[in-house]
């Protein structure tokens, strides 16, 4: 199998580092050279990663193709490349729908939409896909923990949730600035947030069978600080933005 990557940003190198430290079988990964540096240190850290002249040489010499570019990047020029018949197409664009993306590539292909963050580079976290696809789903399974949508209206909801990361992150950062700020060393503020919600995480993915409200009334004592703390950011309207946010993204993904 040959693999081609068209873009090479985050989520595309979170991608490939995740299938070269995986027992994946495939013989090279062509990408292109749009991001030069990322590029070249791909091709540095991993002997099967060849970077291409252009992109239709992507399209050439591969089987799968995979695009991770922004919408405005693919409705640029995805309409231009010569896509092969029966070629694997797995995209990570979030707002060019499976419709619009049969149009633009023209030929027969199997087309599948993914959504891989950045953690697949450790070879963890959800992968969704829509349509489900036995080959796709084996693939992604051996680099995260993949979920298949039949409908993709459905899956707009995974593609907003996905655009909470920095969000998610900026939570962690403000959190180790005010220990910093307080006296803490940076280093082990970070250290200490990001393990804390790591462990957070592992368990409620261990206690994932329940409803997540038992987690929150769990982590409760009468009048403790967790008690305070959710009430604090209660009256602040914290987590009814989280749901207006997410309805604003998903408005926009809704076409």
């Amino acid at each position: 199998m040959k693999l081609g990557f068209i873009g090479t940003g985050k989520i595309a190198s979170s991608v490939i580092t995740g299938i070269c430290n995986s027992d994946l079988k495939f013989k090279k990964i062509i990408i292109s050279p749009r991001n030069r540096l990322i590029a070249k240190n791909l091709k540095k850290k991993f002997k099967k990663v060849i970077i291409a002249k252009n992109n239709q040489e992507i399209l050439d010499k591969t089987n799968w193709v995979f695009l991770s570019i922004t919408p405005k990047v693919g409705e640029k020029i995805i309409k231009n490349l010569r896509f092969k018949t029966h070629q694997t197409v797995v995209s990570f664009i979030s707002s060019i729908n499976l419709s619009r993306l049969k149009k633009m590539i023209q030929v027969k292909s199997t087309i599948v939409r993914a959504i891989p963050l950045p953690p697949i580079s450790l070879k963890k976290g959800p992968v969704p896909i829509c349509p489900p696809n036995k080959k796709v789903k084996a693939f992604f399974d051996k680099i995260g923990s993949t979920i298949e949508i039949k409908d993709e209206k459905l899956s707009i909801n995974f593609w907003s949730i996905s655009g909470m990361m920095a969000s998610y992150y900026e939570i962690l950062r403000v959190m180790a600035s005010w220990l910093s700020k307080r006296g803490v060393k940076k280093k082990e503020a970070r250290k200490y947030i990001s393990s804390l919600f790591l462990a957070l995480s592992e368990d409620a993915v261990v206690n994932s069978k329940k409803d997540l409200k038992f987690l929150v009334k769990e982590s409760q004592t009468p009048k403790g600080l967790n008690q305070q703390g959710l009430k604090e950011m209660s009256k602040k309207r914290t987590f009814k933005s989280i749901t207006e946010t997410l309805n604003i993204i998903h408005k926009r993904l809704y076409k």
